[in-house]
């Protein structure tokens, strides 16, 4: 009797299913109606993000569901980083409306885009094999890499396009030879057999696997020493693509990084804690430092989320459930606290034109006093000065390398929080204490408004309850161990 073949059950995967079919579904209103139908398909590409993130919860709840051969899998941890990505998304999608606009960037393409991507990451944080995560891993960067030269009249955004494709091409193809290596040395590419199989030592080919497969998600995270295209692309990228690289793809990274150490390569822990702990070493200290001379303020933000990077290894290089449980609140504080400081960054114009220098927000306090008390906390939340949700997702991951017995880690992360805080505060000295340049536009749309005033709420409500995101971080590192 031949083997009877069943169909794989599609139920975990139906988010991604919908986001697709939405995706090719908007795509051809766009086709048929042109570019009068933007904003029409960027709402409805938002109400798409909306009703995925509703089908995963209902129907992920937080259980263990493993499909496609083994190369598919939903539970706890997934499900609460494909909220944050989901949401990431939907509120690039709100910002770049006005700002695409403003600019005549404004096409239908952008949001089918950015719900491509954000396919590719769902994919990436649902990935349980090495084929899976490099599947999902290319359908999110080939839509990053259009996003990031959306601008095509524009040279800055062109170049910041080719580099990111140039560099992300090669980082791939390191990645993939590490997922050569890895399966040459162990007959598998399951991340459920590797766990099985690989326990104690390893072999010097395996070993290399995992330092190849490391360095191509630490391209996509930007850590250091492989962070060089994160300043050039987001000063060069359209301001709102800015905002989407510094959320969503990084959320996805960070999650693929802690499932492929924690379910492949758990058994192995003390293989590869060196590599991540120098990552994240080398992340902190670069993104702190260099960030001080900065006068653009995208490349500012560029160095501080390579530093934030820094700071979220900290929690894998504990390689337990209390670290993983730091990168899940720090990257959920993550979220809000630079979509804010984006929505204050896309408010920065005077007489209809873009401005970037750090500089241009001296005096703001005097002339939106409003839009210069939500930087100020954003700042001060990014600073990890307490009680803003900053200081809690620092606390966490750096409770958890004490308790790791990781203590020159955590003291070189509280070391280069300090440095941090003097850019972040040079920023509300600014504001508030020096002459206005000039007054900048009123804030356009509801829109940003809306944006600026939940995520400023958000540090304020997460800084004084912030057991709210600690109690769902901690049910998803239980789900992400409980395998």
């Amino acid at each position: 009797m031949p083997p009877v073949h069943t169909l794989p059950d599609i139920t975990p995967a139906l988010p991604e299913l919908f986001l697709v079919c939405a995706a090719l579904a908007l795509l051809m209103l766009g086709v048929f109606r042109g570019d009068r139908s933007v904003r029409e398909v960027s709402w409805l590409a938002v109400a798409a993000l909306l009703v995925a993130l509703l089908i995963a919860w209902s129907h992920g709840g937080g259980s263990r569901q493993i499909t496609f051969n083994g190369m598919f899998i939903t539970d706890g941890f997934g499900l609460f980083m494909k909220v944050l990505v989901l949401i990431g998304s939907a509120v690039s999608i709100i910002m770049s409306m006005g700002y695409n606009e403003r600019e005549g960037i404004a096409r239908p393409e952008f949001p089918v885009l950015i719900l491509l991507a954000t396919t590719g990451m769902m994919m990436m944080i649902s990935a349980h094999d090495l084929i899976a995560l490099y599947l999902g891993l290319e359908l999110q960067s080939l839509a990053l890499y259009v996003v990031a030269a959306f601008r095509r009249d524009n040279a800055k955004s062109t170049e910041a396009g080719l580099k990111y494709f140039v560099l992300g091409a090669l980082s791939s193809g390191m990645m993939l030879y590490g997922c050569s290596m890895v399966y040459g040395f162990t007959g598998t590419t399951s991340f459920e057999t590797l766990a099985q199989t690989l326990h104690g030592t390893a072999s010097i080919g395996l070993l290399v696997g995992i330092v190849f497969v490391s360095v191509g998600i630490a391209f996509k995270v930007s850590a250091v020493p492989f962070h060089m295209w994160t300043p050039d692309v987001y000063e060069g990228a359209p301001t709102p693509v800015t905002a989407f690289f510094a959320v969503a793809p990084k959320i996805a990274a960070i999650s693929l990084f802690v499932r492929v150490m924690v379910e492949a390569f758990g058994g192995l822990t003390h293989e590869w804690q060196q590599i991540i702990q120098f990552i994240s070493m080398a992340s902190m200290i670069l993104g702190s430092f260099a960030a001080i001379n900065q006068q653009n303020i995208k490349r500012l933000m560029a160095y501080s989320s390579i530093g934030h990077i820094g700071y979220a290894l900290i929690g894998l290089a504990a390689g337990n459930e209390n670290g993983i449980r730091g990168i899940l609140i720090y990257m959920a504080i993550y979220l809000f606290m630079n979509v804010g400081t984006f929505a204050v960054i896309l408010c920065m114009r005077r007489d209809g034109k873009m401005v970037e220098r750090i500089d241009d927000l001296a005096g703001l306090s005097r002339t939106q006093p409003a839009t210069a008390l939500a930087m100020a906390i954003f700042m001060f939340s990014m600073a990890g000065i307490p009680p803003l949700a900053g200081f809690f997702s620092k606390l966490y991951v750096f409770l958890a390398a004490i308790n790791a017995g990781l203590v020159t880690l955590a003291i070189i992360g509280v070391l280069t929080s300090v440095v941090g805080a003097y850019y972040y505060l040079r920023i509300v000295k600014l504001m508030y204490f020096d002459e206005p340049t000039g007054a900048f536009d009123r804030p356009v749309g509801v829109e940003m408004k809306a944006v600026l005033f939940v995520t400023a709420v958000a540090m304020l409500f997460l800084g004084i309850l912030p057991s709210y995101v600690v109690s769902g971080a901690e049910a998803a590192a239980a789900a992400l161990f409980a395998g």
